[in-house]
């Protein structure tokens, strides 16, 4: 027979489950593993911020309602992926920067 768990713990479970679901897609999104539907790495800088920001929202909406094992994940997985996000769009700001200056460089000497 299978042990039953209380409706409480069924909940923190599933509440883990969720914060490490968004987690995952953010990952994704930050292009930083494959997406397993296309079985390659993309990446979706609004996404991921659309994703970040959920994971946000969830956790003002849950303030004062989650143990500290709840509370502590979020605020790491938030941080984590903030972090991520950051490097991501300076990463990308960068590329940008260097793919003008390349496209100017080639444009002066092709006059």
């Amino acid at each position: 027979m299978v042990d039953e768990i209380n409706e409480e713990k069924l909940f923190q479970i599933l509440f883990l489950h969720l914060v490490y679901s968004f987690q995952n897609l953010a990952i994704m999104q930050l292009g930083k593993i494959v997406n397993p539907t296309t079985n390659k790495v993309e990446k979706d800088l609004v996404q991921a911020k659309n994703t970040i920001d959920i994971l946000r929202m969830l956790r003002e909406k849950t303030k004062g309602n989650l143990s500290k094992e709840e509370s502590d994940l979020i605020e790491q997985v938030i941080y984590t992926l903030q972090l991520n996000y950051a490097d991501e769009v300076e990463k990308e700001s960068k590329e940008n920067k260097e793919s003008k200056e390349s496209e100017s460089t080639d444009e002066k000497q092709n006059s």
